[in-house]
Parts: structure tokens; sequence; C-alpha cells
């Protein structure tokens, strides 16, 4: 077994380090979700605590972890009889991405109720991590029907399994701990929710520092088991130090001023529901607790609203989390009363209680300088990509938009976009396996193989199930595409009104791209050629962030746009195959600049019509003249045009649920 690193030989990261001990001490907050940059101690930390958890009593040979003194008189093992137990460590189960269902909640042993004819359920990860902690690492990349099962578990307690002909319910109260990088895309908010703390952690940028985290970790490598033992000292004063604050949790006491600061941070920061008071009043008790004293104080309070507020002031994706720190003092000293005394520092292993965690400068903002004006109105300058060019413009107010899927059944990543064969989903067949058998469909197994019972020699209880009558069952659900956008930033699109409505449509559409799982890539075009703005990601904060500062100007170099696109496709299909794409073109249609720019536009755009790419033009074209020049683009694409209007999904004139294409891929 690897001896994990020693959690007291953790270097900085106060923050991190005291909200999972916060945990450990009162499992109740409700959990921890690490944020940072990748190569920041995240799961190293988390790996670690599991070694400073006390042990856990249970039922011997329970499988579901029931406690001796109080089992759960519902347990699929059970009953069991109050009493003695067996004592063991606490479990720390980590939750792979790319997890099954079956592996999460559990499911019908096979192989038993084949060969036997009994009915046998074979737990889960959920069943395994009970009174334990639940880890995901990468917890933003989790598929949508693990996220719905882990929040079904953490909201009620227990994991109801429903399938195949089972039904079981058992218990599942786990610490659920998690480690994202906000590069690679955000986490639902229903998820978020269910994190009781959050932390945002990043490489410190004092050398000192950073040459006492190599030195720790060549040590460590070099000897695990004798660097851990130079830090056994240090863990077992941590540990003590946790049951001490434990036993101590019961007689904290939280009184009605330290209430009344939690109720009025919460309801100054505008926070959904009442889980955040409850967790703030948790957090803060568990301070108390963690620093030796039965009062709480406003300092805890602080404490507890930089923890567990900032990722519930969130109002949508785009939003960097964090709080105002001086309107947070100013509210706590607006409310302050009962139990306001300033705590002792008091700082071993990793963070006194009440101390404020450092100030990493808020979050970071999307502001550019803007560029001087360069002329007026929107029309194209004759010169190159930096002629004509205007200061960004900011998008206007997002809405909610239609949805736009690909034609078809695809096999791509999961998601909430377009039709797919996925590993989930409803049943709507059954075939032969094509390589591992991953989801049998039981009934037509059990049909394939009942005509060979009596040919087969069967006498006894149990099913003879040769590998040719296994089924595979094929299921439906929805998967997330490449969702590409195109955008004109050319002189014909730079006035400041109209360039506010495409960037607010294009926000529009990569919310909705957020809300389904989607990839995203920005592509723009002006001057005298195009640029990957943004390759294709699933950061789609970042694909925001470019969006925000798009520069626009020059001439309309179309055909540009269009191949830049069709090789972003190309090296992405290399990459990710089984994910399809929808081009999305922002444009008003015009082509200008080099040698007919009209016919090298058409003929580029055939390009995505020959592969049958999905794709969709929104026509920008205003005032009362227009030309269709969009709509004759679509044509050429293989697509269709919407305009801005179109896009919105509460707009009576808006018709458009599916890009149609020319042609269909077959189903």
């Amino acid at each position: 077994m690897t001896t994990p690193f020693p959690f007291t030989a953790v270097v900085g990261q106060d923050d991190l380090r005291l909200a999972l001990l916060l945990n450990a001490v009162s499992p109740a907050v409700g959990g921890v979700l690490v944020r940072g940059e990748k190569g920041t101690a995240k799961s190293t930390a988390v790996r670690a605590l599991s070694a400073l958890m006390p042990q856990v009593p249970v039922v011997p040979g329970c499988r579901f972890s029931c406690d001796p003194g109080a089992p759960d008189p519902a347990c699929p093992d059970g009953p069991h009889e109050a009493g003695a137990g067996a004592q063991r460590p606490a479990r720390m189960v980590e939750l792979p991405v790319g997890a099954s269902e079956d592996r999460l909640v559990g499911a019908l042993d096979i192989e038993r109720a084949l060969a036997e004819g009994v009915k046998a359920f074979e737990p889960g990860l959920l069943a395994d991590a009970h009174r334990g902690i639940l880890y995901v690492d990468e917890v933003n990349l989790l598929h949508d029907h693990l996220v719905d099962l882990l929040l079904d578990a953490a909201a009620m307690g227990a994991s109801y399994v429903e399938r195949e002909g089972v039904s079981v319910r058992h218990a599942a109260r786990f610490l659920l701990v998690g480690t994202m990088n906000p590069e690679e895309g955000e986490l639902r908010p229903q998820l978020l929710d269910r994190f009781g703390l959050t932390v945002e952690v990043a490489a410190s940028r004092e050398p000192e520092q950073r040459v006492e985290v190599v030195r720790r970790r060549l040590a460590y490598d070099d000897d695990p088991a004798g660097f851990a033992a130079r830090w056994a000292d240090e863990e077992a004063a941590v540990r003590q130090r946790i049951v001490a604050a434990r036993e101590l949790l019961p007689s904290v006491r939280l009184g009605d001023g330290a209430l009344r600061q939690i109720a009025a941070t919460c309801a100054a920061f505008e926070v959904d529901g009442m889980r955040a008071d409850i967790v703030m009043a948790r957090t803060a008790t568990a301070l108390a607790a963690w620093a030796g004293r039965t009062d709480v104080l406003a300092e805890d309070v602080r404490q507890a609203a930089l923890l567990a507020l900032p990722h519930r002031r969130r109002r949508n994706p785009f939003d960097a989390p964090g709080l105002d720190e001086d309107k947070l003092d100013q509210t706590l000293e607006e409310f302050s009363g009962e139990g306001d005394e300033d705590p002792d520092p008091d700082g071993p292993g990793g963070g006194g209680g009440g101390r404020p965690p450092q100030a990493d400068g808020g979050p970071q903002g999307g502001d550019t300088a803007a560029r001087p004006e360069a002329g007026e109105g929107g029309e194209p300058q004759p010169s190159g990509a930096g002629a004509g060019e205007q200061p960004a413009a900011r998008a206007s107010e997002p809405f909610r938009a239609k949805v736009l899927s690909v034609p078809g059944i695809g096999e791509g990543a999961a998601g909430r976009r377009s039709r797919a064969r996925t590993e989930h989903g409803r049943t709507t067949g059954a075939r032969r396996p094509q390589g591992a058998l991953t989801k049998l469909h039981l009934a037509a197994t059990v049909q394939a193989a009942a005509p060979h019972q009596r040919a087969r020699g069967r006498s006894g209880p149990g099913l003879v199930v040769r590998r040719d009558d296994l089924r595979q069952a094929v299921r439906e659900g929805r998967e997330g595409n490449l969702v590409l956008f195109v955008v004109d930033a050319s002189g014909s699109m730079a006035a400041r009104q109209r360039m506010s409505a495409v960037k607010g449509a294009v926000l529009s559409l990569l919310l909705d791209a957020y809300q389904r799982r989607d990839k995203v890539g920005l592509v723009t075009f002006r001057g005298a050629a195009a640029e990957v703005a943004l390759p294709p990601t699933s950061s789609v904060d970042a694909a925001a962030a470019r969006l925000e500062s798009l520069p626009t100007g020059g001439r309309t170099p179309l055909a540009a746009g269009l191949l830049k696109a069709h090789e972003v496709l190309r090296v992405e299909r290399l990459r990710d195959p089984a994910r399809r794409a929808l081009v999305v073109v922002v444009t008003d249609g015009r082509a200008t600049g080099g040698p007919e720019p009209v016919a090298l536009a058409g003929r580029a755009a055939r390009l995505f019509a020959a592969e049958e790419v999905a794709s969709v033009v929104v026509d920008c074209e205003s005032g009362p003249v227009r030309l269709g020049l969009a709509g004759r683009l679509a044509g050429e694409l293989g697509g269709t045009a919407v305009t801005l209007d179109e896009l919105r999904a509460d707009s009576i004139a808006g018709l458009v649920r599916n890009v149609q294409g020319t042609s269909r891929r077959a189903a």
C-alpha cells in the first residue's frame, strides 16, 4: 500500500487545509470544493486527510458500514442488533470521472441472478463511502447522470436503487470532496450548492516557499515511508486535535448575536435558499471547536462567510466566485453584538480557528484597455487588419436561446444537446454486444437463452446462458457537441449598437452551451485574415472572456473565416472523432477584400455542405433594406439562417428547433 504524503507536510495552502480540517471536525458542514490551477497540491491534501480521520466503529461483516450503536433498520445486510462493533479506518473512496452508473450506486449481481436464480445486490461506491469521504477529482468533468445520482444521495442521505427487478435502499452519508480546474469548465449550480465550503488555491509566488515545496516533494519521492515517519509527531498532534474538537463540538454555543450576523450576511450577498445560513452556522461552530472555544465569535462568522459563500453568490456561470470583503466587514459591524471579540490566533496543523484567509486580490477582471477610436460608423477601411479598428463593445444582456441541435443520432460524449446512443438514458432496444458487454439487457438475454434450456441439459433453478445469448442494451440519451463560433468582426459589423447585440447573442449561445455540456471554440475574421481566438475547449468562461475583448474593424474576409473553421474541425476530428460539430456563423453575409471574395466564400462554404457538417448562420443584417446575403450563405453551407430575434426562446417569430441540413446523417 502506498504511503500517503503527510497532511502536515503540505506547504502553505492554509485555507485548503483549514476547510478540510473543519469537515473532519464536523462532517455536517457538507464537504469542500477545491478550485485551482493544476499542480497546487489539491489532490495531495485531500488524500492525506483520510489518514487523519478518526477510526469508525462498524458492524462486523456489514457491507454498508452500519454504526453498531445505531444500526440502520433498513440495511440490506440487516437487521443488526445494537452492541459493540469493530473499529476500522475511515475510508476515502475515489469516484472516477468515467465511472458507470452501476459502479456508483450498485446493481443486480448478474452472475448469481442467472446462475442461481436469486436476486442479489452488489453495492457500489456510495455504499463504500458511507461514513467516510467520497472524493471526486476533476468533479466538473463528471457526467450528468452521475451528478444527478450524487445530488439525490447528498440530499437524502441515502441511495435508492430501483433497477432490473432489484429494489434496495441503504444509508449514504459521506463527506463530499471535489477538486477542479476552472479552465476546464464549471459545475452545475445544483451540485455546486451541495458543497459546504469552497476554497481557491494557487501556487505561491514566493521563491522560498516554492523551494520548500520542491524539497519536500523530492524527499518524499525518494523515501515515502521515511518522510512520513519524520512527520509522524505532527500528524498525531493534528489527529488528537480533531478528536478533541469533535468532543467539544456539542458544547459550542452559537448565540443570537452570531446568528443575526449569519442571517444578515447571507441576505446582504443575496444567496439563494437557506442552505448557506445553515452551512455558515455549522462552519462557525466547527471553527470555535477547532480553536478550543465554546463560544462562536464574530471572527468565526467572518471566516465561515469567506469559506461558505463565494460559490453561492454567483448569478450566472460567467461570474467569478468571491466576496467583497469590505461589504462583509460592514455587514458584520452593522449587526455586531454578542460574541464579537477577537479570538486568539491559533494555527497548528494548518490554519488556526477563525483566521481569515490571505487576500488574493479578488477575482480577476476581464476588462482590457480600450483602443483609441479609429473612425466613425461601421464602414470597412481599405487597409489591413489594424486599420479602422474599433474599441471592443460590451455585450448586451444575454437571453435564453433556442435549442439548436445536430440532426441524426450520434455516439459522442454525454451532454444535453443532440440525440445520441449513450451508456445511460432510456432503453430503446437490444443488440448483440460489439466487444465487451457493458449494459446487459436482461429480458432480451433471457429470451435468447430460453429456447435452448432443454438442449443444454438444464436441471437446476439457474438459467444455462452462453455468450451468444448475451444482449447489449441500446440506450438513447443526449450528447454534448463541439459548438464552433465563427464571428464576423469586420467593419461592416462594427457599429457599436449592432456589435453589442451580436455579442449578447453569442454570449447567450455560450450560456446554452455551458448548460448543455458542450465544447466550444471561437474563430474570428476581419481585415485580411482569420484567427482562432479560442481553440476547442470545455471552458465556456474562457470563450466569454475572449468574446468580451473582441475588437472590430477592417474588411470582411468571410472565406478566410470559413477555411479557418474548417481546419479547426479537421484537427478536432482527429482528437475527438465521436464528438459531432455544430458550426454557428455570426455575420451579415458580406464578403469583401481580395479577388472574387464572394465566389471564394461560396466555395469555402460548400466544403461544410460536402462533409454534412451541421451549421446555422445568425443573420446580423439590420435596417429596412436587406440583401439576404446571410440566407444565401446558409444555403451554400447546407444549413439554416436565423435572425437575432429568432434566437430568443420566447420569440414568437422563433420557429427554429433543430439545425436543418440539406442532407441528414443516417439514424
